[in-house]
């Protein structure tokens, strides 16, 4: 999984979600999850963390301290894992700066919700790639409490299950089933390659991208032509 997480993390969200979407699986983007701070990527494994509504006889039977699920999932993370939280509302704090201190120490490769975080310049001070709604001055306790650790949560719309490879970009943060990873990896790699034919195509011979894209048989044509004089002239 470290070589293939190693190659999907060199791909953009989107180049993703259009070779799921070959396969016949719905986008996977997580709705109302943005680069906190752009220009930076995340690619890791899913650690999910569920929020849910507030209310005064659960905080008392909820684990208090280190075994509040929000703590234990913290303790899950780790340089190759990406904490995932389940918010109530996109304007509810999943956390702020001492919380993710934690995180910090423990290397995590990036933080999405489709919630809100406080304390914002600390967060950026700590550079982990935060993917949420918004920040907010807002409190969570009192509104929603830390619920459950890697179960499948709906984040943004989207069910999120532990170990799922999560590919963050400025153009959003989508969810890659493992099971097919390596389909996906080989799709995406061709596709990269065929989009990159076409574009120096039309920069050579400008006309309608209507004439190769969406994909169809030009675009294949061109495709095969252009890496058959490739190869003619790497044997010269």
């Amino acid at each position: 999984m470290k070589k293939i997480l190693k190659q999907i993390s060199q791909l953009s969200s989107q180049s993703v979600v259009d070779a799921m979407s070959i396969l016949h699986w719905p986008q996977t983007m997580i709705h109302g999850s943005r680069s906190l701070f752009p220009g930076g990527k995340i690619c890791g494994l899913a650690v999910t963390l569920r929020f849910v509504l507030f209310r005064e006889d659960l905080l008392q039977d909820l684990p208090k301290g280190s075994d509040s699920a929000e703590y234990r999932a913290f303790e899950l993370c780790d340089p190759e894992k990406v904490l995932v939280v389940s918010s109530v509302g996109p304007w509810e704090s999943i956390g702020g700066d001492i919380k993710f201190l934690r995180l910090y120490q423990k290397k995590v490769a990036g933080i999405v919700t489709d919630g809100s975080i406080r304390d914002s310049n600390s967060i950026r001070d700590y550079q982990i790639p935060v993917y949420a709604h918004s920040s907010t001055a807002k409190q969570g306790p009192g509104v929603m409490l830390p619920w459950s650790v890697n179960e499948p949560i709906n984040c943004g719309g989207i069910l999120v299950r532990e170990g799922d490879i999560i590919l963050g970009d400025d153009d959003g943060v989508v969810v890659l089933p493992q099971k097919i990873s390596s389909e996906v990896l080989d799709i995406a790699k061709k596709r990269i390659e065929i989009e990159e034919v076409v574009k120096n195509e039309l920069q050579v011979n400008p006309t309608s991208p209507g004439k190769y894209y969406p994909f169809n048989d030009k675009t294949l044509e061109l495709y095969n032509q252009k890496k058959k004089n490739k190869k003619k002239s790497s044997n010269l």
